[in-house]
């Protein structure tokens, strides 16, 4: 607490003039009016003026009236722009990166790598690719050394699938990992194909693929001793096959990638005689299950 000497120096004394005293009520003669006029002059540091004593010349309840009614007009004017269906200024024009990502789900491609270790401790990377629209996964390889020529190459393999499955796709979701080359973007972009560069360290922003790695793992990588790297790409190539034609995906309403639906059984006596068989994939690992004929 600051001593009355502060005060005074604030509020010049003299004879008749109340002062501060440490417990905070003024002193002195004539210090009820006197006291108020300073109050109003000099107020204390972290001491709201009260609702008398306005510095602007305008009482507050003229100030809540003029507040009332500006914000009366705002939202008056928000009323008729949202009948006429027109949005707020800031989302006419802009586009998020989930609108993006629906609107364009058709033509995007997303890839990235992930790492795996073998027994003998040897670090493998894997490229995979997946489409948006379908979810369906395209693993291009495995390599200890992920080279710019492996990479290119890749690509390369890439752009040939896509030509025979059809597949028009006009964007490829990468992030900004040292092993895609400057080629890598070239032979892409010859293909008709942009490269679209996520976030730095916003792995949101891939979310699709960054989910399917961590299925990956948690379905195969997590459950398999992998030996050496062409154990490793056998495990992925059935797990590829096993991922596009078999396992129901909830993105897509529950739906195969190449295969349909089976008929939905609705015979009381179909369900009531109704056989399942099970066919293993890497040991028992990957289970497969369809009805008996």
């Amino acid at each position: 607490m600051r001593d009355c000497t502060w005060w005074c120096a604030r509020i010049p004394c003299s004879a008749g003039t109340a002062i501060w005293s440490h417990a905070g009520t003024p002193s002195g003669p004539g210090s009820g009016a006197r006291a108020g006029r300073a109050r109003a002059l000099y107020p204390r540091p972290g001491v709201a003026a009260g609702p008398r004593e306005s510095r602007l010349g305008v009482s507050p309840g003229a100030r809540r009236a003029a507040g009332a009614w500006d914000k009366g007009r705002r939202f008056h004017r928000l009323g008729k722009l949202h009948e006429a269906g027109i949005d707020p200024a800031p989302e006419r024009s802009s586009t998020t990166w989930a609108d993006f990502l629906r609107s364009q789900a058709g033509a995007l491609l997303a890839c990235d790598f992930f790492e795996t270790v073998t027994l003998s401790g040897v670090r493998l990377h894997v490229f995979a690719v997946i489409e948006h629209a379908s979810r369906r996964i395209r693993i291009l390889g495995a390599t200890a050394h992920p080279a710019a020529s492996w990479v290119a190459q890749a690509a390369r393999n890439l752009v040939m699938d896509l030509e025979d499955a059809g597949c028009r796709a006009q964007f490829l979701i990468r992030d900004r990992d040292g092993k895609f080359p400057g080629l890598f973007g070239v032979i892409l972009a010859d293909a008709g194909i942009d490269v679209v560069l996520s976030g730095v360290r916003t792995p949101r922003m891939n979310s699709i693929m960054e989910r399917w790695v961590q299925t990956c793992r948690h379905e195969l990588l997590d459950r398999t001793l992998i030996w050496n790297q062409p154990h490793l790409l056998h495990a992925l190539r059935e797990f590829e096959l096993f991922y596009n034609g078999h396992r129901a995906h909830q993105g897509i309403a529950n739906a195969r990638l190449l295969q349909p639906l089976p008929v939905p059984l609705v015979v009381p006596d179909q369900i009531a005689s109704l056989g399942i068989r099970r066919h293993d994939r890497l040991g028992g690992v990957l289970h497969e299950y369809q009805h008996a004929a």
